[in-house]
């Protein structure tokens, strides 16, 4: 599936309440680089859960992802957001610009890993109130910053899983990670098929623990995921708050829903067929 973004009309994804998001982010993402700061060449060179690449092309790809963040993030709070992403393939390109990276050893990357997370947090630097609605650019298109902090959280989030639990390293679990990546994760899917142009109509109401997480995801040519509880009689996927995330982000199986509903969390698998 090729990225079709959606820059015009309704933001195709919205996540209530909104507000700021650059806190787990950037913990998020110093907390990897000081682990990474640890590893000896067999840990960096050690397969990860992403097929075929090591722990070294992962946080190659994080670098590439960590430029576009920063640079959709600083034009969107100038007002002119970013529009790369049109016919980007999330299954195929990453590998592909992974494999084409020039030779480097593993402190330069740390050091590249470093200084873009810097990026972002510069692009963040001072944001409060109303500017975390200000529009940029991610996988679906123009969405909320908020919103696009969370997308740069969760990708990060799951790399992290990625690298360290196949080295049988478990990473912090902090609770607003771990809600933020859940609630991102469950709407990309659904909003990903709305850019296709589908006009399905559904809901279904997530119930999750370690953290406590409720929130409900609205589908049709736009996604909501807000924080309300599901009504009597609405699909509802419940379980360990992680287990879901993971499940949302194709690490797992998906959620289980009647076939009737199953459409509604099987449409991220098809954008990153993959699982990278």
């Amino acid at each position: 599936m090729r990225l079709n973004p959606r820059y015009e009309g309704p933001l195709v994804l919205r996540l209530e309440p909104g507000g700021d998001t650059g806190a787990p982010l950037l913990r998020q993402r110093r907390r990897l680089a000081e682990t990474l700061s640890t590893f000896d060449d067999d840990q960096w060179a050690a397969p990860t859960r992403c097929q075929g690449w090591s722990t070294k092309d992962v946080v190659s790809h994080l670098v590439t992802t960590n430029v576009f963040w920063a640079a959709s993030m600083a034009a969107g709070r100038d007002g002119k957001p970013t529009r790369f992403l049109p016919g980007f393939d999330p299954a195929a390109t990453p590998a592909q610009l992974v494999d084409a990276s020039p030779p480097i050893t593993t402190s330069e990357l740390l050091d590249n890993f470093v200084s873009s997370n810097d990026a972002i947090a510069r692009a963040l630097a001072g944001l409060e109130g109303d500017g975390w609605e200000a529009v940029a650019e991610a996988p679906p298109g123009h969405l909320a910053l908020s919103a696009v902090a969370l997308h740069a959280l969760w990708d990060s989030w799951v790399h992290e899983r990625d690298i360290c639990l196949p080295l049988g390293l478990r990473p912090d679990e902090v609770p607003d990670e771990v809600a933020g990546s859940l609630r991102y994760a469950a709407g990309l899917g659904p909003a990903l098929l709305a850019t296709t142009g589908s006009t399905r109509l559904g809901a279904f109401a997530v119930t999750a623990t370690d953290p406590a997480v409720t929130f409900v995801v609205e589908i049709g040519p736009s996604v909501l995921v807000s924080d309300t509880p599901g009504s009597d009689g609405m699909a509802t996927i419940s379980g360990g708050a992680v287990a879901l995330a993971e499940a949302f982000s194709c690490r797992r199986p998906p959620p289980s829903l009647s076939a009737a509903d199953q459409w509604m969390v099987d449409s991220l698998g098809t954008a990153f067929a993959d699982g990278t």
